[in-house]
């Protein structure tokens, strides 16, 4: 059945998504992605009247701002324009945007809150991730010393491609279960919080923790070398404090949006045809 949906705002995946809406045979209109030319591209006001609004991964990318390259949209002038009855769709909506949505009367479901995006979404960064350090370094990941921080979803997974790539594998957790699973696999274990003193080998560090864990202290312990890398969307390396020590360094943030947009696309698209299905009995 032929739906009409309205992509609004986000980066290369929203695009994409949008020409496999348009291809699945839907109607599809779109705000805020003409940079990449995905076709149907509109008013904010007629894609907001669509009967399913998909607002992009994440929805903001400021305090209460659509994360959107048209200019400035406040969530708040956005919720204005939709309606109760509309589905409305977005990734890692945050509670400011949750009471917002609220108070308009407005159902905001979270696709990222689904697993099987989650997962997927977690195995594109992973491998986004070697791909980015790959550029950036001069040697391969071949024995090198890898240090993961974390043991989520990305963490596991970036693990177990660097193994796969014949890397030594080291990775931090805070957790006593998450380091016996460490363990378990065949890598070396750390605790997040005692790293001090175990960092002089490693060739490269990967960051998943949003929360600041490599303070200035503990990288003047990496080898002047060592790349770092962080993929959380609130450092958790302090990337300022490793640019001053002469530390190579990028902050990859979003990177199946940047690197993998089609099958980041992919996976959302499959999300929202769950949703549909399962709580309403929609065939997409």
């Amino acid at each position: 059945m032929n739906k009409t949906f309205g992509v609004i705002g986000g980066d290369r995946r929203q695009a994409e998504l949008a020409r496999l809406l348009a291809a699945d045979g839907h109607t599809v209109r779109t705000y805020g992605l003409d940079r990449w030319k995905p076709g149907g591209e509109t008013s904010l006001a007629q894609a907001a009247s669509a009967g399913i609004v998909i607002l992009p991964l994440p929805l903001c990318k400021g305090d209460g701002v659509l994360n959107c390259e048209e200019g400035p949209v406040p969530t708040t002038d956005l919720f204005r324009r939709l309606r109760p009855e509309q589905r409305i769709l977005a990734g890692q909506v945050k509670p400011q945007q949750l009471r917002e949505a609220k108070d308009r009367e407005l159902v905001l479901e979270d696709y990222f809150l689904r697993e099987e995006l989650t997962v997927a979404n977690a195995a594109a960064t992973a491998e986004a991730a070697i791909q980015v350090a790959m550029e950036r370094l001069d040697r391969t990941l071949l024995g090198m010393d890898c240090l993961v921080l974390g043991f989520g979803r990305i963490g596991k997974l970036l693990c177990n491609r660097l193994h796969g790539l014949g890397a030594k594998v080291t990775a931090a957790a805070r957790k006593p279960a998450d380091m016996a699973w460490i363990r378990a696999y065949g890598w070396r274990a750390l605790d997040t919080y005692g790293l001090d003193g175990s960092l002089s080998g490693f060739g490269t560090v990967f960051n998943t923790i949003p929360s600041l864990i490599l303070e200035e202290k503990l990288l003047a312990q990496l080898p002047p070398e060592c790349l770092c890398m962080d993929l959380a969307s609130v450092q958790g390396i302090d990337l300022a404090a490793a640019e001053r020590l002469g530390l190579p360094n990028v902050w990859a943030r979003s990177l199946p949006g940047l690197l993998v947009p089609r099958t980041a696309a992919e996976v959302i698209r499959d999300a929202v045809y769950y949703i549909l299905l399962e709580e309403r009995g929609d065939p997409a």
